[in-house]
């Protein structure tokens, strides 16, 4: 089969696919947050599929869409904008996925798990690296002590963020789990 000319433009680097991967994981993040929250607090029509009384959760969307890009990327190898396409599709899915992360970590509980917030930030970051950080090889000494400086600098902030966090959920968590169950049918 004869590439598309579309497709055989210059072939993006494994930065490039892994900053459309973020871009289209934190959209697809903010995105779905926001619309479980307006569809709890009844400000939209409720968009939810239901499948007789079982609530389909967009971590589902989110698994067959993974499935779909990676069997597109293994079967089909795309290159060019298909690569730049396919990655985009990864993010969104990534972030269906991981959005519902404490759900599936724990087989249930409620939408606003702590554990789902984490694993967004540990995806991103992850994906942030990929997208931004140089290449390991290219790493000098000065790039290992500033990363060295950064992890300690992560850690001592990570561990701020959760203590904050955790006072946070003490006060909305009741909350936003009042919320959830008002609005479900």
């Amino acid at each position: 089969m004869l590439p598309d000319s579309r497709d055989s433009q210059s072939e993006p680097s494994a930065h490039e696919l892994a900053r459309r991967a973020l871009l289209a994981f934190l959209l697809t993040f903010m995105l779905a947050r926001a619309m479980v929250f307006l569809i709890m607090a009844r400000m939209v029509p409720n968009m939810y599929l239901f499948l007789r009384d079982t609530h389909v959760h967009h971590l589902n969307y989110g698994i067959f869409l993974l499935a779909a890009v990676a069997g597109y990327l293994l079967l089909r190898a795309p290159r060019g904008n298909s690569a730049r396409r396919a990655a985009f599709a990864y993010g969104i899915a990534m972030a269906l996925t991981f959005d519902e992360f404490g759900m599936w970590l724990h087989l249930g509980g409620s939408y606003w798990q702590r554990a789902s917030i984490d694993a967004i930030v540990v995806v991103a970051g992850v994906l942030a690296l990929f997208a931004y950080a140089r290449s390991i090889k290219k790493f000098e000494t000065r790039h290992l002590r500033a990363f060295a400086v950064l992890a300690i600098a992560l850690v001592i902030f990570a561990a701020v963020l959760y203590e904050g966090a955790v006072r946070i959920g003490h006060v909305e968590g009741p909350r936003l789990q009042q919320l959830e169950l008002a609005s479900s049918p």
